[in-house]
């Protein structure tokens, strides 16, 4: 749905984005994380075309956003991070405003109109000027503007940005329930936001893509080890477990019980082997789980891995 080969966008001397590479499966949600200047705002502007890459090529529904702007962006909506609105409109003429842009008018935009009113939880203010709006309520009329033309692509530039937190919420929810229907890039400074909304995770860093994949596949990218916990009341599995080629970082005792911190530099999940370990050796485990590090931890030992 959406392909960015080898792109490209310098401001003077400043190369914001440096050979971004990056493929967008239909239906598709990507969380677009990366430090304040990293270049996530610049790269999802050139998705838009807003912006045109110095070298490269974007392309959305395989349309070549440079030479067919005008194609592509029937296939795009886009929510700015400022969220520009007209405040003396009501939200009613703001999106038969933005639907006449897109040639939309008489039945069609009647149709429309009540598709987005209905999607985005607008149709209590949609008559009240935008001026006097809470920032949740402008934030939908925003989506219900980057909706109304039924694009197949949204690009959503910090849609939570400022809001409480019944309206992130709400916000989340309503992105959620679009995201079964189109494919949406997300860029957001809120990791568990990202991790709850997003299929992959792209991290990007001084204008290049450092990581991308699944939160789980990030995870195993930043640690480069799994760590697991296992819990029994037989001190010999701690010997079993060296024999077999498992380093135990750590091991304690409480009461009757042992634990041992096992990991492994395999990047095959450990844990179905150690559960057959202890059945071959007939070893009860009371517990035995996976240790999750946050995105938060991911994205900072990423971001700072590459900044060396």
């Amino acid at each position: 749905m959406i392909q960015l080969s080898g792109v490209v966008k310098r401001f003077g001397n400043i190369v914001a984005v440096d050979g971004v590479s990056l493929f967008v499966k239909p239906g598709e949600v990507v969380g677009f994380l990366g430090p304040n200047g990293a270049g996530k705002t610049t790269t999802m502007r050139m998705i838009t075309g807003y912006l045109v890459p110095d070298a490269g090529r974007v392309e959305v529904g395989g349309i070549d956003v440079v030479r067919y702007p005008e194609a592509a962006k029937r296939k795009i909506g886009y929510l700015p991070e400022d969220n520009p609105l007209y405040e003396e409109m009501t939200p009613y003429e703001y999106l038969e405003y933005g639907a006449q842009m897109r040639y939309i008018f008489g039945e069609e935009f009647r149709k429309r109109i009540k598709d987005v009113v209905e999607k985005t939880g607008i149709g209590d203010v949609i008559a009240r000027p935008i001026g006097e709006l809470s920032k949740g309520y402008r934030q939908r009329v925003g989506l219900a503007h980057a909706l109304i033309h039924d694009p197949d692509v949204l690009i959503l530039d910090e849609p939570t940005s400022g809001l409480d937190p019944s309206q992130i919420v709400s916000i989340r929810e309503l992105i959620k329930e679009l995201s079964r229907e189109k494919t949406v890039i997300l860029s957001t400074h809120i990791m568990q936001e990202a991790q709850h909304l997003s299929d992959k995770i792209v991290i990007i860093n001084k204008g290049k893509i450092v990581a991308e994949g699944a939160p789980d596949e990030l995870e195993k990218l930043a640690r480069g080890e799994m760590i697991v916990h296992v819990i029994t009341k037989e001190e010999k599995f701690k010997d079993i477990l060296l024999k077999n080629g498992f380093n135990i970082i750590e091991s304690r005792k409480v009461d009757n019980e042992y634990e041992f911190v096992v990991t492994s530099q395999s990047k095959e999940d450990i844990r179905e082997k150690i559960f057959q370990l202890a059945r071959k050796n007939k070893v009860v485990l009371l517990e035995m789980w996976k240790e999750r590090i946050s995105l938060e931890e991911v994205f900072l030992k990423l971001t700072k891995e590459e900044s060396v």
